[in-house]
């Protein structure tokens, strides 16, 4: 009789897996042991704000240089949970999109401008995105300057989206439209700036993940989030809220680490891909002696 996985990983990707400098996998271990997790049959779904391009250019390459094996079980859950596919030998599969869930062309477009117009030297319109906007710092700009920036252009999509009678919330701040109804976010992070519906989030690229394994009749015994940001608990807490068993790492846990009902997991010395780095590795180890059980 076949055993579930012993690990299924939903894991953030700016940050825990690739790099918040370079914005790629920096470090060379990462995509050797998602590799070996997914070909021991470990579930390994990327539950990201990136786009599906980001993915199919910066993290399936190395995967699938490090030896993807065919049918190992490995999602891009993408936008939030707006966009996802399959990742196999062949790169990413089809892509799915939830048209629901995109924000207005118009609005998109406007955004494009504003960024062409006032902060083309700090920041890029993120052209790969299909339900979101996003804006996103330039490598060479200095950190201070990209973020002393940050609140000029949230506030200039903020009133963009009100002149066009939307309800936004940013950051706990709510401003709803005239019936009191919220339908955008503005979500920003140390690198961009992500409006959004307010249906998106981690919680429902945890959602779609498990409905992923599901179509392939995979339950892992126990689950294993992965993120830099408050926000990427919320991937945890659904899963906690729905049964699993789980445990999340915080990589940037300096932001502050949220009460929780299940364990929080950090590194003491390290943070962002390194320590991702680090429990990647124990994890694998795991998962070889999960497997050397099974045979005795």
């Amino acid at each position: 009789m076949s055993r579930s996985p012993l690990f299924g990983l939903l894991l953030d990707v700016d940050g825990p897996i690739a790099s918040p400098v370079t914005r790629t996998i920096a470090i060379a271990s990462i995509a050797r042991d998602l590799v070996a997790l997914a070909n021991a049959g470990n579930p390994v779904v990327f539950n990201t704000g990136r786009s599906d391009a980001f993915i199919a250019e910066q993290v399936v390459p190395p995967m699938l240089a490090a030896g993807l094996a065919p049918g190992a079980p490995v999602w891009a859950v993408c936008e939030k949970g707006a966009v996802w596919a399959s990742i196999d030998v062949d790169g990413l599969g089809e892509i799915h999109v939830d048209p629901a869930l995109a924000m207005p062309a118009d609005f998109a477009a406007e955004m494009r401008d504003v960024v062409a117009d006032r902060f083309a030297d700090l920041m890029f319109f993120d052209e790969t995105k299909r339900a979101m906007v996003s804006v996103e710092q330039h490598v060479d700009v200095a950190s201070d300057r990209y973020l002393a920036a940050q609140p000029v252009f949230d506030a200039a999509a903020q009133a963009a989206l009100a002149a066009r009678g939307f309800g936004v919330v940013r950051e706990g701040a709510i401003r709803p439209d005239a019936s009191g109804d919220v339908q955008w976010r503005i979500d920003p992070t140390i690198i961009s700036t992500d409006v959004e519906s307010v249906r998106l989030g981690k919680d429902l690229g945890a959602e779609r993940a498990v409905a992923l394994l599901a179509v392939r009749g995979i339950r892992p015994r126990h689950w294993r989030t992965m993120g830099d940001s408050r926000g990427d608990y919320r991937m945890a807490d659904w899963l906690h809220e729905r049964g699993e068993e789980v445990r999340h790492v915080d990589v940037r846990p300096a932001d502050g680490i949220l009460p929780t009902a299940y364990p929080v997991l950090t590194a003491d010395d390290v943070i962002h891909d390194e320590a991702g780095a680090r429990f990647l590795a124990r994890w694998v180890e795991a998962s070889e002696r999960d497997l050397v059980g099974a045979d005795h």
